[in-house]
């Protein structure tokens, strides 16, 4: 597979706002295990392989178990998820999959779990994963290169 185009090189100004929004998205407060699990699952939804990719190896670098990822998919009958994960997950799913509206249920369900700052910030990281997919996606970005970061003892 070949790559149709690079973003940075075709809209630097649009790949400098994405890069923005995602670096808020780190900095936000959220748990980086839960954001990182969000980034996966919507990935998964969608089938960017490139997001994919680098959401696994990700979570991988900061210490996450392979059996909750590779349970990810089934996440509603797996006992390994915390309730606010399994809250942000069924909100990554609505938000993903919005072809007819966000479910009150499911709402509620969030809303337990995350204050109104937490909700807005957690959407909007939704919204990021959502994004890049489609982005790597229409772009045809070949997944497999990424390599995280090294972890630092400050996150």
């Amino acid at each position: 597979m070949q790559a149709r185009m690079d973003l940075k090189s075709a809209s630097p100004e649009g790949a400098k706002a994405m890069a923005a929004l995602s670096a808020f998205i780190h900095r936000c407060g959220l748990e980086k295990t839960l954001l990182e699990l969000v980034k996966l699952r919507a990935s998964q939804i969608n089938g960017c392989g490139h997001c994919l990719d680098m959401h696994w190896k990700e979570l991988r670098a900061a210490g996450e178990s392979e059996q909750r990822l590779y349970l990810l998919d089934a996440w509603r009958e797996a006992p390994v998820y915390s309730d606010r994960e399994r809250a942000a997950l069924a909100w990554t799913e609505a938000v993903t999959l919005v072809t007819g509206g966000v479910p009150d249920n499911v709402y509620e369900q969030v809303r337990q779990q995350f204050t109104e700052e937490e909700l807005a910030n957690l959407t909007l990281a939704i919204v990021a994963i959502n994004g890049n997919n489609r982005i790597n996606i229409a772009f045809r970005t070949v997944p497999g290169s990424y390599q995280p970061k090294p972890a630092t003892p400050s996150q």
